[in-house]
């Protein structure tokens, strides 16, 4: 289930110049030394960053993928409302009663796929997700227009088969409201060109990164 990004009209405009910032600098990042690591997750985290600021970014909606309970792997978009490289985390706001939630609480893992048609580059994610709820995400929730609330609250719960295609409710439910915090565990960066560029950053190393074959 993916949230409703109408209300946020405010968010936009205030974001309007950092959108035409990070345009520029994705544009120069796009003719630095192809051999250059740091410069190719700068890169990606600036089209992390953009898809935050800017809702027409094909990174504001990644594939987040995850596995069930049964073993069963799942995927589904979502809207990207944070992205952190100070904490290296990603962050998502869902329904606690999404199926999403419930494979988390049985193995709480999840990937992040984006595609980036213009640069042709393929970030994939592995991280390990906190589910925040209660008094924690207080300051999410208020941010969130009273418009948009209604994705967090539907009756049945998402996913209950239904008697028809609208007998359903969308009430808001401040009790439903979760926020998924993603800390990374390792970037895959993949970019399409005459010659391939692949590259692969862990946690574990500092983030230094190291050349993959493609």
């Amino acid at each position: 289930m993916i949230e409703s990004d109408r209300p946020f009209a405010d968010a936009r405009l205030g974001a309007k110049k950092v959108t035409t910032d990070l345009r520029r600098t994705v544009c120069r990042d796009m003719t630095s030394d192809p051999n250059d690591l740091t410069a190719f997750l700068d890169e990606a985290w600036r089209h992390l960053q953009r898809g935050v600021a800017d809702s027409r970014s094909p990174a504001r909606y990644p594939t987040f993928a995850t596995v069930a309970a049964d073993g069963t792997p799942e995927a589904r978009t979502v809207a990207l409302r944070g992205a952190s490289r100070s904490l290296y985390t990603l962050e998502v706001h869902t329904d606690i009663a999404t199926a999403k939630v419930a494979a988390l609480k049985h193995s709480p893992k999840a990937a992040f796929l984006v595609w980036l048609p213009r640069a042709n580059l393929q970030i994939r994610i592995t991280t390990t997700v906190d589910i925040q709820t209660g008094s924690a995400v207080d300051e999410q929730w208020n941010h969130i227009p009273a418009a948009s609330r209604v994705s967090y609250g539907t009756e049945p719960t998402p996913g209950t088969v239904i008697s028809d295609v609208y007998a359903y409710e969308k009430p808001s439910k401040r009790e439903r409201f979760a926020v998924l915090m993603c800390n990374m565990l390792f970037i895959d960066l993949v970019q399409l060109g005459e010659r391939h560029r692949r590259a692969g950053y862990s946690c574990k190393s500092g983030w230094m990164g190291e050349w993959l074959a493609p």
